[in-house]
């Protein structure tokens, strides 16, 4: 499944617009590093991005067993060490309006681990880039 995004930037520090299909968010860096933080910045925006997923995926597995599962909350943070050239996801999951068994959260910690983003971002990556 391939996915397309445009981001324009103009003159306005950092502020991004970005659109896919025909949906639009904004983009943009914090204060102190010259933008004016009107929207996620682009570490927030890859935070979300698994975030959403994952939540998503669960609620969809959790759905087809029909468990009684009001609400399903994924906080991810996301520790970028550059000179290292490592990253470090820290994703904590939590289910509200039931009480799962020992056995149920086994089987959702895969199912979490089996989301198309998370499985992205545990595969070799690679960004051809051209200029037109």
């Amino acid at each position: 499944m391939a996915v397309t995004v445009k981001a324009s930037l103009g003159k306005e520090k950092y502020y991004t617009e970005v659109i896919a299909g025909e949906n639009t968010l904004i983009t943009d860096e914090p204060i102190d590093k010259g933008g004016q933080n009107k929207g996620f910045n682009p570490f927030e925006i890859l935070a979300t991005s698994l975030a959403s997923c994952t939540a998503a995926t669960l609620r969809m597995y959790i759905e087809r067993k029909e468990w009684d599962v009001e609400k399903v909350n994924v906080e991810v943070e996301l520790e970028n060490f550059p000179l290292t050239k490592r990253a470090v996801f820290k994703r904590d999951i939590t289910f509200e309006g039931t009480e799962l068994d020992e056995e149920q959260l086994k089987r959702l910690h895969t199912i979490a681990d089996a989301c198309p983003v998370h499985k992205i971002l545990t595969n070799d990556i690679e960004i051809l880039t051209k200029f037109s």
